[in-house]
């Protein structure tokens, strides 16, 4: 038997916990979080690799049913509990959907999470300045990647039109990052229709709960 409140295993920090906290909460899903950082030396244990062999976040663990891949989780999430409908039944919006969502993971979360937010804050920890020829391979890459969102992105209010999606949740978190840098801020700048679609989901209750520490409003 299924429990019904299922447990989200993750930390607070990660891109793509937020990303399933989002379609939580958006479904109205109540649930349990249990902190795991995966940065933590104790994180990858026997027990949580029993989860998640590749000790990555996050997992969701409904009764006895596990599951890891974000996109996964999400999908199940919208398909498992009642709620407004996150994914369009639309043949061609459904599959636009899963488009938008395939190019944030392969050609956006990298550069623009990693190659500049995680590369400045850890360069001003350390207190030396930034790789310049690595942060401007990085503008690149994720510049041809928020294009090709905007490009594919409706004129609105949400990425596929009328109806917020998934896609829509799996950007937010990621755009949250890139904007706490300055470089960030005028990548997005340049994608019009992605800046007022920023704009726009900043005010859903949601984005608002689930706002990283780093991250201004």
């Amino acid at each position: 038997m299924r429990a019904t409140e299922p447990q989200l295993l993750g930390a607070g920090y990660s891109v793509y916990v937020r990303v399933t906290r989002l379609a939580l909460i958006e479904k109205g899903v109540a649930f349990d979080p249990v902190e795991v950082d995966i940065f933590d030396a104790h994180a990858n244990d026997a027990a949580y690799l029993k989860l998640h062999p590749f000790g990555r976040i996050p997992t969701l663990r409904h009764g006895d049913f596990v599951l890891y891949e974000t996109a996964a989780i999400t999908r199940y999430v919208d398909e498992a509990f009642p709620g407004p409908a996150l994914q369009p039944t639309d043949t061609q919006a459904r599959a636009r959907m899963v488009q938008m969502i395939g190019i944030m993971d392969s050609y956006l979360y990298r550069p623009l999470v990693w190659g500049l937010h995680v590369a400045l804050d850890d360069a001003a920890k350390a207190g030396r300045p930034a790789d310049a020829a690595g942060l401007a391979k990085a503008m690149m890459k994720a510049r041809q990647a928020l294009r090709a969102l905007d490009d594919l992105a409706s004129d609105g209010p949400w990425l596929l039109g009328e109806s917020l999606s998934l896609a829509d949740l799996h950007l937010l978190p990621m755009l949250a990052y890139g904007r706490v840098t300055a470089e960030g801020r005028v990548l997005l700048s340049e994608q019009k229709k992605l800046q007022t679609w920023w704009k726009l989901m900043q005010a859903r209750p949601s984005v608002v709960a689930t706002r990283f520490a780093a991250e201004a409003p």
